[in-house]
């Protein structure tokens, strides 16, 4: 079962740039391969994504990939812009750790380099840009228009801030999967609302702003250039690492949320986690990936 494109360790971004760096609990070791993982499985979203940005920049100079987790993202940049140079930026220093050893490995150490920064703290050390991506970093700062002010700041001239925020919910199982009450995934959705609801109130210097990404990078002196949403259709039957996602996932997201669902629910997640049981994602036939991704674009003039 997917989760809510807008939470932490999202199958999309590797860079769930939110994966939880307010977190002091974060098992690095085990979040780098996770995250990697999980852009290999979004690969031909990603990869449509960034030959989409190629409209408003056919030649950046300079790229920073921020909340950029071990790179991935980062070094597809680096493949659909082959002039450029790639700066890696993120808080966590194991994660970009993987990203410098891959880089040696890739013989990419020349164009894909790294920066340990804070958003939007520690964002002044980025050179100026020409491309910024973010995807899904903003929403785990507390104030997101602050943030994006100081991201426009770190754009050259005409340089433009690709923002991966909003989307809809992935679905992988059919309404109704055959044991427990139909809609177990529409009950979730309403779970992670209120998880992310807490989480964003809890976020230091949290400010309440409407989710109007266009609206918000106009207010931070950018030009809203576009908006564009990214089909990731995996249909059943999956393949093994798809489907080993996903169990991650739901096992991640029952933990998060034995306290909001009901006992019957519950009930059926353990069914569905049960490698035993021939009705659980490890065995069923009809488990997909389905899932939509928006990016809005903001330009400097």
């Amino acid at each position: 079962m997917a989760h809510d494109h807008k939470r932490d360790h999202d199958h999309d971004h590797e860079h769930s740039h939110g994966h939880g760096h307010h977190h002091e609990d974060i098992d690095w070791a085990t979040m780098g391969p996770m995250l990697e993982r999980n852009a290999r499985i979004a690969a031909p979203q990603n990869r449509e994504i960034a030959e989409w940005l190629r409209d408003w920049q056919p030649e950046p100079a300079l790229i920073g990939d921020v909340g950029s987790g071990s790179g991935s993202i980062a070094f597809l940049l680096a493949e659909i812009f082959p002039k450029a140079e790639v700066i890696a930026v993120d808080p966590a220093e194991p994660l970009l750790e993987r990203a410098r050893e891959r880089a040696g490995r890739e013989g990419l150490t020349g164009r894909v380099s790294t920066l340990q920064a804070e958003l939007p703290e520690g964002i002044g050390e980025l050179p100026l840009a020409d491309l910024l991506w973010i995807g899904r970093a903003l929403h785990h700062v507390g104030d997101q228009q602050a943030a994006l002010a100081a991201l426009a700041d770190r754009l050259a001239p005409g340089g433009a801030i690709a923002l991966l925020e909003g989307g809809l919910n992935p679905r992988s199982l059919p309404r109704d999967i055959g044991f427990g009450r139909p809609g177990l995934q529409t009950r979730f959705d309403l779970a992670d609302e209120k998880w992310f609801t807490q989480m964003r109130g809890d976020l230091p210097g949290a400010k309440a702003v409407t989710e109007d990404w266009p609206a918000l990078l106009t207010e931070a002196g950018l030009r809203h250039a576009g908006t564009r949403s990214f089909l990731l259709d995996l249909p059943a039957p999956l393949p093994d690492d798809a489907r080993a996602h996903l169990v991650t996932e739901l096992s991640r997201r029952r933990e998060m949320h034995a306290e909001t669902l009901e006992a019957e629910d519950l009930a059926t997640v353990d069914r569905l986690l049960d490698a035993n049981d021939e009705q659980s994602l490890h065995h069923r036939p009809d488990v997909f990936l389905l899932s939509a991704q928006t990016v809005h674009v903001g330009v400097k003039e």
